[in-house]
């Protein structure tokens, strides 16, 4: 079979979409090579049934993937690029899901005729739950926009910019996005063991009540603030915890002030 996708890297996040891939049915594993120099990463993506390698120039000398998606880490991404710049003449779309790397990074290692999408991910990914947000270069086809946001998609949500310079909230809300959560778990979790709860009913309290509030935002259709209405009495017990977590805007300063910092450093990072 023809191969329409060269993955390279196959650590966490890549292995999550590829398996997201294969067992979604977007794509036969026959049509995936991979490239991974790590012996049992490799070995995983082998695993899946598809054909692997430690070295770009292993890839057959007349293949044109349709894709080549970059999943390693930013401080590699010069050398890793480099390798696949004999698919750089414009039949094949590159996909980067490098946290903090431009696309003009990547049209001055391919060339200026590499049609080129930059992904931010999230973790949640891993479990077909995350959230990708993507940005394309001029030269990147309306077909291919299609078949990566329909590969993407195998992996959550997917959502596009105009403005690459808005990758940088998009990683202060969605890419760093989870920690908040699950820190906030944490601390709810803190909260109940401190309210008398053992720690495991506190963990569980916690974690299913963050869950459940979630998916109740994500499949009712309604808006957030009509949901905490809704559960909201009068003069109850939830107004009263409320009072100190929107009392001045408490809560929505904090996380305004968080995104922020987070913001900021994406564009340190970038630099």
């Amino acid at each position: 079979m023809t191969i329409r996708l060269v993955l390279a890297g196959c650590g966490n996040m890549g292995y999550a979409m590829l398996a997201g891939w294969l067992k979604s049915g977007k794509l036969p594993a026959a049509a995936v090579f991979v490239v991974e120099p790590n012996d049992d990463l490799r070995k995983r993506a082998e695993a899946l049934g598809c054909d692997a390698a430690a070295d770009a120039k292993a890839i057959p000398a007349d293949a044109v993937p349709a894709l080549v998606v970059i999943a390693v880490k930013p401080q590699v991404i010069r050398d890793v690029a480099a390798a696949y710049k004999r698919f750089g003449d414009g039949r094949t779309t590159f996909v980067s899901i490098a946290a903090g790397t431009a696309i003009a990074t990547f049209e001055a290692i391919l060339g200026d005729r590499a049609p080129i999408v930059r992904c931010m991910p999230n973790t949640p990914a891993a479990i077909g739950k995350g959230m990708m947000v993507v940005f394309s270069n001029p030269l990147v086809s309306d077909d291919a926009k299609r078949f990566v946001a329909d590969l993407l998609s195998a992996s959550g949500e997917v959502a596009s910019i105009e403005d690459e310079s808005l990758m940088d909230a998009v990683t202060a809300v969605s890419g760093s996005g989870p920690a908040y959560i699950f820190h906030f778990i944490e601390a709810l979790t803190v909260a109940a063991e401190k309210a008398g709860l053992p720690t495991k009913t506190a963990k569980l309290l916690a974690m299913q009540t963050v869950y459940g509030a979630a998916s109740l935002a994500a499949e009712s259709g309604e808006e957030p603030g009509l949901l905490r209405q809704q559960v909201t009495s009068p003069n109850g017990t939830t107004a009263a915890a409320l009072a100190v977590l929107m009392g001045e805007e408490r809560l929505t300063k904090l996380l305004t002030e968080a995104v922020e910092a987070a913001r900021l450093r994406s564009i340190e990072l970038g630099k």
